[in-house]
């Protein structure tokens, strides 16, 4: 049963396709929108001017109208199909991390599935990219999945210790059944839980999860499978069309439901309690442009602020971040989270 604007409704199919259809709009026009605003912030920090907020939407409207093209010798049906593959698995995560009902209600399907499940969902649009790669039979969009994969096995290590820690201090509290469900993590913020040391080894770990979405959504400097003056656009450098404009929305969609787990699991705050509203129209409202606000913020700092300071690394150097260096920083966010309890 989900409460909106304060009448119920029961979880039927109806309801989840709904709420999909419209997830699936919000995640694609406000991952539009914030696409937009970061070319445009990133150049003015970088001294340029910058395309228009609305590049975006242009970009996708300009890709609908091109002719798709299917290169001469790849394996058409899978290069067809993995574009749908990424954005139908990006929208899922939507509807796993992004609550939709707001005002104290869980996402759209998190009955159905946890944070575990979500570390599986990210996977796919990554693989979604590589099996177009490897379908295309370019050798440069097949330099490009070779990197992909590389760079996706590393972020999963520190991605999922860091969920794993916040899961494993919340089930210690008493009476908690499971502490991988976002509701139950929704309930229980881990800035309640833990104590000065906690907090440390908590900030840590969003540290880490600020790196984390860096490449997850293949920005610089993590953006070594597309690597323009390398590769030639690496994974899409045979994508046009449609199948151009799937895998933009994917990436678009993926980026805003990343962020958006970062803010389920270390943010799960609605304002409307703490102001006293009460009215569920308008308190939907606030808790939208909240949970909006902490999207955007968090975006700043896990894509803007490094996408403009820093260039791109190599393929080598992006894996030892993640696998030695962010996987070690999680570990003592976690040993620090543990030590804090014993404590």
């Amino acid at each position: 049963m989900l409460n909106l604007l304060g009448v119920d409704y029961p979880l039927s199919i109806l309801v989840i396709i709904a709420g999909s259809f419209v997830l699936a709009l919000v995640g694609a026009f406000f991952g539009m929108v914030y696409r937009g605003i970061d070319r445009k912030v990133v150049a003015h920090m970088q001294g340029r001017v910058g395309p228009p907020i609305v590049q975006p939407f242009r970009d996708v409207q300009k890709l609908l109208m091109k002719e798709t093209i299917i290169p001469e010798g790849s394996i058409s049906w899978l290069f067809n199909a993995a574009p749908f593959i990424g954005l139908i698995a990006s929208t899922l995560l939507l509807l796993y991390v992004i609550p939709l009902f707001w005002g104290g209600q869980p996402p759209l399907l998190s009955e159905f599935g946890d944070a575990i499940l979500i570390l599986y969902l990210l996977i796919i649009p990554s693989l979604a990219f590589v099996l177009g790669g490897f379908a295309s039979s370019s050798p440069y969009a097949t330099v490009g999945a070779q990197r992909e994969m590389v760079i996706m096995m590393s972020y999963e290590f520190p991605l999922a210790v860091a969920i794993v820690a916040i899961a494993w201090r919340i089930g210690q509290e008493p009476g908690v059944a499971n502490p991988f469900m976002l509701a139950t993590i929704a309930q229980y913020p881990i800035w309640n839980l833990v104590g000065p040391i906690g907090i440390i080894g908590s900030l840590i770990l969003l540290f880490t999860l600020i790196v984390v979405t860096t490449g997850e959504a293949a920005k610089v400097p993590f953006d070594i499978a597309e690597a323009e003056t390398e590769i030639a656009g690496g994974l899409l450098v045979e994508y046009s069309g449609r199948n151009l404009c799937l895998f933009y929305l994917s990436d678009i969609i993926k980026t805003f439901a990343m962020v958006s787990l970062v803010v389920a699991l270390f943010f799960p705050y609605n304002l409307s309690p703490a102001i006293g509203i009460g009215v569920p129209v308008l308190a939907f409202i606030v808790d939208a442009l909240f949970f909006l606000l902490k999207v955007f913020v968090l975006m700043f700092l896990s894509i803007m602020l490094i996408r403009a300071g820093m260039a791109r690394f190599k393929i080598s150097q992006a894996s030892s971040v993640y696998v030695i260096a962010m996987t070690l920083i999680a570990l003592v966010g976690l040993i620090l989270i543990w030590v804090d309890l014993m404590v």
